[in-house]
């Protein structure tokens, strides 16, 4: 077919560059995860990983992040096979990415905070993310102004530039707080609404989905709810909080989808989504959703229950959702394999008796996809939103009769 009549836009193609850094305790394995991760996230973002480059050190080089030699093998590969983006998997300083584009001749110079902002400006749909997201973009920007070539007004495509983009520095810092200032009052007003809206619900048992990103939150909450909320096998497909309300037998209430953590997680997107996560500290019950079929699920555990520490004082009745349990697989070990055993050779089942155990609250094991154990999910959710609707309605515990409910709360 003619090229005229057909056009696809090309990946932008990316090496990414990863550091073990013994003053952090980040061994090489963990650093190969992270990689992995950082792969993904440059796929989400449009971007498609031709070469890694990895480097052991005790602590950042100050000037350019990575050493003389590795950054001089990562300039030959660029310039021997046309490569314009570089990614990094850890935050870089102003100095640092003003240093790696004078080096590398011009050419982009990514870190992971400002691909995942990428990836937000992306998905952001509704006012409300779009503020957020240009927020922290801007809280990002403000300290970088000096070295980058573009104006505010002009802006350029391509990953780690959608959004915010600067004009000469001297007027540009006060056009960014400008900006920023605007912000934070049209966030403010937002989440006077939001809290509003959440009065007007009543006194309804609130249930919160969380979890990392990925790992089927919105493919749960549509089978629960009986919707279609945008589902994707990529990381953050859904920004905005998404509530609908539905019965499980005689108990009615309110179930909302939030945004996934992840690794890392900007320090400034945190801030900016802490309206929209009200949800999760308002709820009556969490859902931590967990893709138990990733091989580093106990620490995608570690990095949503760390970030839920940060939002809320209180602990709330959790149910820990081992989901994708269709996608499982393990290697079992021979019997004359003297070799040690890891975490690959556990079964699901080897899994429940051991470090499952160890849970608070209430555990359960389903497939969102293939809907297997979902009526056991719904049993353990009745269970507390019962007990918590009787407290809250003593002489009316079974007033409602069984019905279901699809309605999206606005």
């Amino acid at each position: 077919m003619s090229e005229y009549f057909y056009t696809k836009k090309e990946a932008e193609k990316a090496i990414l560059v990863g550091v073990a850094l013994q003053s952090e305790n980040i061994s090489y394995n963990m650093m190969c995860e992270y990689l992995d991760e950082l792969a993904f996230l440059a796929e989400t973002a449009g971007a498609e990983t031709v070469k890694i480059f990895t480097q052991n050190l005790d602590k950042p080089v100050t000037a350019t992040f990575v050493g003389k030699g590795k950054l001089e093998e990562i300039k030959t590969y660029v310039e021997d096979n046309d490569i314009n983006l570089i990614i990094f998997d850890d935050e870089l300083s102003p100095t640092q990415i003003r240093n790696l584009e004078r080096e590398l001749k011009g050419r982009k110079v990514l870190d992971r905070t400002n691909l995942i902002l990428d990836i937000f400006a992306k998905r952001a749909r509704t006012a409300e993310a779009k503020a957020q997201v240009e927020l922290a973009q801007y809280q990002y920007l403000l300290p970088r102004l000096t070295g980058m070539w573009t104006h505010l007004e002009r802006q350029k495509g391509g990953i780690g530039l959608r959004g915010p983009g600067e004009s000469e520095i001297e007027t540009d810092r006060r056009i960014i707080r400008d900006k920023i200032t605007r912000l934070k009052e049209q966030l403010a007003k937002i989440d006077k609404q939001m809290v509003t809206q959440r009065k007007n619900r009543g006194k309804l048992v609130r249930v919160a989905l969380v979890g990392y990103t990925n790992v089927g939150k919105s493919t749960l909450m549509n089978l629960l709810s009986k919707s279609e909320v945008f589902a994707e096998n990529k990381l953050f497909a859904t920004l905005d909080t998404t509530v609908r309300k539905i019965a499980i037998k005689n108990v009615p209430l309110l179930l909302a989808d939030t945004v996934g953590f992840i690794r890392k997680l900007p320090h400034h997107l945190v801030e900016s989504f802490k309206s929209t996560l009200d949800e999760v500290r308002e709820a009556d019950v969490i859902l931590h959703v967990v893709d138990i079929s990733h091989p580093q699920f106990e620490d995608q555990i570690r990095v949503v229950n760390e970030t839920l520490g940060e939002l809320m004082d209180n602990s709330k009745p959790t149910i820990t959702v081992f989901n994708k349990i269709d996608a499982f697989t393990y290697t079992k070990k021979e019997e004359d394999d003297l070799t040690p055993i890891e975490r690959k050779n556990y079964s699901l089942e080897d899994l429940k008796q051991m470090w499952m155990s160890k849970q608070e609250g209430e555990t359960v094991y389903i497939s969102a996809k293939s809907k297997e154990n979902i009526e056991e999910l719904k049993e353990k959710i009745y269970g507390i939103a019962k007990d918590i609707h009787s407290a809250r309605f003593p002489f009316n515990d079974f007033l409602y009769q069984d019905f279901e409910i699809d309605e999206e709360i606005k």
